[in-house]
């Protein structure tokens, strides 16, 4: 099963990280966590990297609903969309296959709960 489905965007990397935000924040998503690989490579490895991050979007209520049905899912959490920039003045967006990634738990509950969060999550990515 395919974990994640991505398109390319005719915008710079700073207009589609804007985009990708606002249309998580349209379905309930916030952004908790912003991991940005050029700057850590460059601050850990002195290497030039391109724009690429990694943003750990959130759903507060679905969040906490996984966590009373699998106490243990955080591992998988928060759900991690990519923004890379392709060098050519357009960029990459990248969303998780939720149901796909969420397998591993063999939860049922989890299962239905995933089935949730690729709904809105495919709402998002169609917005953009």
């Amino acid at each position: 099963m395919k974990y994640s489905y991505s398109k390319n965007l005719n915008l710079d990397f700073d207009k589609a990280e804007e985009k990708v935000k606002d249309a998580l924040l349209n379905i309930g998503f916030g952004v908790l966590t912003e991991i940005n690989m050029r700057d850590a490579f460059k601050t850990k490895l002195n290497l030039d990297y391109r724009n690429y991050k990694i943003l750990g979007a959130c759903n507060p209520n679905l969040a906490h609903e996984a966590l009373c049905d699998e106490e243990l899912i955080g591992i998988l959490m928060p759900c991690n969309i990519l923004v890379i920039d392709n060098g050519d003045k357009t960029t990459k967006v990248v969303f998780p296959n939720a149901k796909s990634l969420l397998e591993i738990t063999e939860n049922d509950k989890i299962f239905e709960l995933a089935d949730k969060v690729d709904d809105l999550l495919n709402q998002a990515f169609e917005s953009i």
